[in-house]
């Protein structure tokens, strides 16, 4: 105890800080909890006048002296007897040895302080050791600044305070990377709030016209429909950030293309995968895929497509697999108006038993249009047709149809959005219609 005594107003102000216990003019007696801090900030580097002028008190009315000494009394205690040497033990001892024997209620109230001082100190280190266990099992797997993040969420919800240093070591990360860290917050907010808005945007691209689309297509949406330029590095960095996840197509192993019949005639493959020859009408494209919608039933979509602009010239509908659903097709790319055939245009298809057909071939000479075919079981020869409809069964839901009226006005919907309003990378980021119509000024 220092000799200096405290004026009755120093006593007063000592009087309104929580940190003591109680004052009088000659001494001054801190609370167990106000130690037990003390001591976790000085064991992890801080100077006790620091610790007091951060728990509200006044060095000018303490005194330097006094600070010292109790910085060494109560590092000595702990190091004897734990968190119970920092205990006011002065209710039942002076600091000399009694010449009397404790009453039992002095022996009860003793016993009881340490009982309530060990479970303290019991619950702390749960705590810790829990905090620890969640810090090691959490940070294994996380990047530098995610688990800088959560060392400081730890710091602020368990009140660990100048634990930093032992939590840094704990997850193998540097410590003054975590203090940039924390300088940084500001120029994370504003990174955060700047990737919110982008995010925003690409979402309203993705969901356009109610079809989910890739990095190409929301790029080229946003420069034409929305005047917004972002590189595609950072779309994609934007989509993986917030899951904003495309459909892709996924391999069908037991898809085989259909083999003709010995009756029916094969054409050789003048095409010779030269599909972009730059001449809307010439390369003709067609092929038929299964559509399964509703309860187990079956329908089948034919469709030609211009091989130059990839617009869709004629598509048809059925519920049956017949001669009829290629024919038909034929018979619709005739009656569009607004479709402009050169005089060698030709049809290629794979050698499905539809195309075989010498009905079929007929009808071609009829209308004065070439024919061309896959090789034989060689998908890549009409790929640009097999794409298609990947990315139609990849956009359209049409297995929730329940009717086949239903299925149509999707297909529909769709054919409309792809030749008008669906962007393509290789068409210099124009709709099908935009490049037949630059092709055609060209």
């Amino acid at each position: 105890m220092s000799k200096v005594k405290f004026t009755d107003k120093e006593v007063k102000i000592l009087q309104n800080n929580h940190n003591v216990q109680r004052v009088s003019n000659l001494a001054i007696t801190y609370t167990d909890d106000f130690k037990c801090r003390f001591l976790d900030a000085y064991l992890s580097g801080k100077l006790p006048r620091q610790i007091f002028a951060e728990n509200g008190f006044d060095e000018n009315i303490i005194g330097t002296r006094r600070i010292e000494l109790c910085a060494a009394r109560w590092k000595k205690a702990y190091e004897k007897n734990g968190l119970i040497g920092l205990s006011d033990s002065r209710k039942t001892s002076s600091g000399r040895p009694l010449k009397r024997e404790l009453s039992q209620q002095e022996i009860i109230e003793k016993q009881e302080a340490k009982i309530k001082l060990l479970e303290g100190q019991v619950e702390l280190l749960k705590k810790l050791e829990t905090t620890e266990r969640r810090l090691l099992r959490e940070g294994q797997t996380l990047e530098t600044n995610r688990i800088f993040q959560l060392i400081l969420e730890t710091i602020e919800q368990n009140q660990f305070k100048n634990m930093t240093k032992y939590f840094c070591e704990l997850t193998g990360v540097s410590r003054s990377g975590y203090y940039s860290f924390l300088k940084a917050h500001e120029c994370r907010l504003e990174r955060e709030k700047a990737d919110n808005e982008a995010r925003d945007h690409i979402l309203m691209a993705f969901n356009r016209r109610g079809y989910k689309k890739g990095s190409r297509s929301i790029k080229m949406i946003l420069e034409n429909d929305y005047k917004i330029k972002y590189s595609r590095k950072k779309i994609q960095r934007i989509m993986r950030k917030y899951n904003i996840v495309c459909p892709h197509r996924k391999p069908n192993p037991y898809k085989k293309i259909a083999k003709a019949t010995k009756e029916h005639q094969v054409v050789p493959n003048t095409l010779n995968r030269e599909f972009k020859q730059g001449i809307p009408g010439k390369v003709l494209l067609t092929d038929i895929t299964y559509l399964p919608y509703g309860n187990k039933a079956m329908a089948y979509l034919s469709t030609i497509k211009d091989g130059s602009t990839n617009e869709v010239l004629a598509y048809h509908i059925s519920d049956k697999i017949t001669l009829d659903i290629a024919t038909k097709t034929i018979q619709k790319l005739i009656n569009n108006k607004r479709v402009k055939l050169v005089s060698n245009a030709f049809i290629h298809s794979d050698q499905g038993a539809h195309y075989t057909s010498p009905r079929y071939q007929k009808l071609l000479k009829k209308y004065n249009l070439g024919q061309s075919m896959s090789r034989r079981g060689n998908c890549w020869d009409n790929a640009p047709m097999e794409s298609f409809f990947g990315h139609l069964k990849d956009e359209v839901d049409f297995e929730s149809s329940q009717t086949l009226e239903e299925l149509k006005a999707k297909i529909n919907h769709y054919m409309v959005y792809y030749n008008n309003y669906r962007y393509q990378w290789n068409l210099k980021k124009m709709t099908p219609i935009q490049y037949r119509d630059h092709l055609v000024a060209v």
